[in-house]
């Protein structure tokens, strides 16, 4: 950052910049931690004695052992696009009615899981069913190691219930797909031929106000030679919608890249293991009990209401430590 020119290329400078506060933040916080654990030692000794610093010396490992978890997990993100934001969609599977109010329910899981993090959450796109829930929908995530954490969430996520939508209540099994793409700030990730594209306008539908029912300002763009799709509804812009879709679509490409390379490896590898899209990963299963269970590790929580409600921290960390080993 010291080097002579380095401020000319400001883009590079930022995303050096900021890669410079990521490592130092890292650093600090080892550092800090380092230093509390050296310091719980002597504590140690005084506390064979003294019941009430045998108290706080439970309290201090406690917190220790929080901290250490934290950076522990943070560890797991090594990808080239870990640590950055993600594009989120999710789109309602087989099940017709329950598929897509199932969709909609994931939706709002995964949406609050990231503001649970502390992440930024942007609706980019949201295509309503036609009685109840959603078709699909794309949702940006802003924050630190955004895409890392959201990989353990692709896949098929399937719901056992009693159906709200048949008048005899008869149990339905439901399913709604998660993809998740890196957000890819630079062109050079990735060409794009134009003449590859397929760009069509058409009127906003849901929330936004009378402009978006009079103007054809979203846009839906298909990349022909992958079968790609990406749409953008938010802005009120068709330029900025345009914008944006392009955006998503690099984003798209780029991890369509990424799974034939996880393909790759697996099959160096001789593992028979299916890294696709559409490989169920999780199934919530309300009725005749409420229990939801990863089907790649495991892992598995009885309160599926507090699951649905964004916590997925458990499943997630979970999915990264075996993913690690």
């Amino acid at each position: 950052m010291g080097a002579p020119g380095f401020w000319d290329d400001q883009e590079r400078a930022a995303r050096v910049s900021a890669e410079h506060a990521r490592i130092t933040r890292k650093l600090e916080t080892y550092n800090a931690l380092d230093r509390d654990v050296e310091d719980l030692q002597p504590l140690a000794e005084l506390a064979e004695e003294d019941p009430d610093l045998a108290v706080e010396l439970e309290e201090q490992v406690l917190a220790v052992e929080a901290r250490l978890d934290a950076l522990e997990e943070e560890r797991l993100f090594s990808g080239r696009y870990d640590a950055g934001d993600a594009l989120v969609t999710v789109n309602a599977g087989a099940g017709g009615t329950d598929a897509q109010d199932w969709a909609d329910m994931v939706l709002r899981m995964e949406m609050r899981w990231a503001e649970k993090r502390g992440f930024q959450v942007e609706l980019l796109e949201l295509s309503p069913g036609e009685e109840a829930g959603i078709k699909s929908a794309t949702f940006r995530v802003k924050g630190e190691n955004a895409y890392g954490l959201y990989g353990a969430e692709k896949g098929v996520h399937r719901l056992v219930r009693l159906s709200p939508f048949d008048s005899a209540n008869r149990r339905q099994t439901s399913f709604a797909g998660v993809e998740v793409s890196p957000v890819v700030e630079g062109t050079g990730d990735v060409e794009i031929d134009d003449d590859d594209l397929q760009i069509d306008t058409y009127r906003a539908s849901g929330a936004g106000g009378q402009h978006v029912n009079k103007t054809d300002s979203a846009v839906r763009i298909t990349h022909r030679p992958t079968g790609v799709v990406v749409q953008c509804q938010n802005e009120r812009s068709q330029s900025s919608n345009k914008a944006t879709a392009m955006a998503m679509l690099r984003s798209r490409l780029v991890e369509l890249e990424e799974r034939k390379r996880r393909e790759e490896i697996a099959r160096e590898k001789g593992e028979a293991q299916d890294v696709n899209f559409g490989s169920q990963i999780r199934s919530y299963v309300l009725h005749p009990y409420t229990m939801v269970k990863d089907h790649r590790t495991d892992y598995e929580m009885g309160d599926a209401n507090r699951v649905l409600a964004g916590d997925l921290d458990g499943f997630v960390r979970a999915y990264l430590l075996k993913a690690a080993r």
